[in-house]
């Protein structure tokens, strides 16, 4: 537990690059921000900013070559199951273990549960993304959204202490990302667990997000942080939101419109 008040995840100053086989790229430079417990933290930004980078760090799968990454004041270094990601792909179950198999794998590779207590653990997690009747389906039987449910519920099964989603909804048709979106947040509701979320989707940050960080364009830096709204916002507060954001994102310093 972290004390109230205090960050449960703090990124200072964090520059990345990654290889590519003609160049070197600096995918962020000099980010920070905090999070806190049962924040729903949302990284905004265009295609390019280092969205998808700064959530692989926090994971532990990208060192930075500037800055610090804080959980709960420990440096994060490597992978750890207090760090689960949800990725956009489909395929990221495993296609030979049913949905039940799918979200016990975790908890029974990482030692951290027995099997009956995993299979318990799983099927509660099951139950909160309403796919009890598919437990023992396989994930080839299943449709895009069911198969990002397993995931979510594979990793809170886990329970730790940040999940890290990666435009988890992008590749689902409109109508069935409209619906994840609402479920997820009913299962936030239900569990209050802290989420980081990746989108370049306005509408989707300003959904899903409790706060909202908004990245410039490659590399990516700090434009600014906004709070979303209360739930009992209107649409047409949701709409005023979405324009502001979109003109702070597509308007240079001199305040002209980008193209």
């Amino acid at each position: 537990m972290t004390e109230p008040g205090t960050p449960l995840l703090s990124v200072r100053n964090l520059s990345l690059q990654y290889k590519t086989r003609e160049h070197l790229v600096t995918a962020t430079y000099r980010v920070s921000f905090d999070v806190y417990g049962s924040d729903r933290f949302v990284l905004l930004g265009p295609s390019g900013c280092g969205k998808s980078s700064l959530l692989k760090a926090v994971g532990g799968y990208l060192p930075p070559i500037e800055g610090e990454i804080l959980l709960k004041g420990r440096a994060v270094s490597k992978p750890g199951p207090d760090r689960m990601m949800v990725f956009q792909e489909f395929d990221q179950l495993l296609p030979w273990k049913t949905v039940k198999e799918n979200v016990m794998f975790p908890l029974m590779a990482g030692r951290k549960l027995a099997r009956r207590e995993a299979e318990e653990k799983a099927l509660e997690y099951i139950a909160k993304v309403n796919l009890t009747d598919f437990c023992d389906s396989f994930p080839h039987t299943l449709s895009g959204g069911m198969k990002q449910r397993v995931a979510i519920a594979r990793g809170m099964a886990m329970e730790p202490d940040i999940l890290l989603m990666d435009e988890p909804f992008a590749a689902l048709d409109a109508l069935t990302r409209r619906k994840m979106q609402d479920e997820l947040m009913m299962l936030w509701k239900d569990t209050r667990f802290t989420v980081l979320f990746v989108t370049h989707s306005i509408a989707e940050a300003v959904r899903i997000g409790s706060r909202i960080l908004l990245l410039t364009p490659h590399p990516g830096q700090v434009k600014a942080e906004l709070n979303s709204l209360p739930e009992n916002a209107s649409a047409a507060d949701e709409a005023a939101l979405e324009r502001s954001i979109h003109d702070m994102l597509f308007t240079d310093p001199t305040g002209k419109k980008a193209d």
